[in-house]
């Protein structure tokens, strides 16, 4: 029994993917997954690889994520799963792809500049 174990990121999140064969439980940082993503949404992100391929009960998936919000952390998983789905059979890569699975989104947040509120927020003017 093999253990496929890829990493996935988004925003400022990192999970670290441990997958292989087994009942379909899935543990994020040693909690259950619906106690540690409570909301419908966040699950549904979560699991979004497995229900497009249909493989939903099919594997057991350790999670370990750090930094970030939930939805952050909730898209890091999705592309984790998704990288060790494909690492586990590549045939399943251009359905995964097509959803758009595969690809790490870039987008983060900008940084402050001096001289402003916040990256592109001016302080308040005042005429008078």
């Amino acid at each position: 029994m093999e253990v496929y174990n890829t990493i996935g990121r988004r925003k400022s999140s990192v999970a670290r993917i441990y997958m292989k064969s087994g009942n379909g439980t899935i543990k994020v940082n040693n909690r259950e997954f619906a106690n540690y993503f409570t909301t419908d949404v966040l699950q549904t992100i979560v699991k979004q690889p497995l229900v497009t391929l249909a493989k939903d009960g099919d594997y057991d998936i350790h999670v370990v994520v750090k930094g970030g919000g939930f939805k952050g952390q909730a898209e890091a998983i999705r592309l984790g799963i998704s990288r060790a789905l494909v690492k586990e059979d590549a045939e399943v890569k251009p359905s995964l792809k097509k959803e758009g699975f595969m690809t790490r989104d870039p987008r983060a947040v900008e940084r402050k500049k001096y001289g402003r509120r916040k990256a592109r927020r001016r302080f308040q003017f005042s005429k008078r």
